[in-house]
């Protein structure tokens, strides 16, 4: 049986606990023997450059997946240089695994929308399979919205591809705010990414 191999993207600013629950439980339901994590140096749907360096995201990955065996980090997308589009990962890691293995590439429901503005979306969607993330007590992704907006055996693949995860109620973009404010954020972090905040004093303003 080929082997399954998960890529999940994001800026991770900062990486917070629902990333790893949510990319544990789909490892856990795909069946995949690695969850690579992909720091991204900016979307290419966004505007706004991640508000931590490339070099502090990694560190902090490495530390809320320290002894994890599960996971790896892959500065792939950091090193490339911009524009970065989720096909050139995936076929850097077709390269690097060989044609035999399976690649999933985790996004959140909120992502669905935009998905047919990706780039090569439809080759995209032949190279790998893209797993939508719903959290659990909420409805169903709509992918009828994709009608004639992706082909309907891409639509039906990634209705097949669908994964329910837990619920988790939080965000960077909060955590970022929360940090700004001085306000406790030591539910939503590892304690050693926590530590390395307070540390490096990311994401305080600038008169702080």
């Amino acid at each position: 049986m080929s082997e399954k191999i998960i890529l999940f993207g994001g800026t991770f600013d900062p990486v917070h606990t629902g990333h790893i629950v949510v990319a544990e439980a789909a490892a856990e339901k795909i069946g995949a023997s690695m969850v690579s994590l992909i720091p991204a140096r900016r979307s290419p749907h966004k505007e706004q450059k991640p508000a931590a360096p490339d070099n502090d995201r990694i560190a902090m990955l490495k530390l809320a997946v320290a002894g994890k065996s599960l996971f790896q980090i892959s500065p792939v997308e950091l090193n490339r240089a911009e524009p970065s589009y989720t096909i050139d990962t995936i076929r850097y890691f077709r390269r690097k695994l060989g044609p035999d293995c399976r690649l999933y590439w985790l996004i959140g429901a909120d992502m669905l929308k935009d998905l047919p503005k990706w780039y090569k979306i439809n080759e995209l969607l032949n190279e790998c399979n893209i797993s939508v993330m719903y959290r659990g007590g909420f409805g169903r992704p709509d992918f009828d919205t994709l009608a004639g907006k992706l082909n309907a055996e891409n639509i039906e693949k990634l209705r097949q591809n669908m994964i329910e995860t837990p619920l988790i109620e939080i965000s960077s973009t909060d955590i970022r705010q929360k940090i700004s404010q001085n306000q406790d954020v030591s539910k939503f972090l590892h304690s050693d990414v926590l530590d390395y905040i307070k540390t490096h004093r990311l994401y305080l303003p600038s008169d702080q």
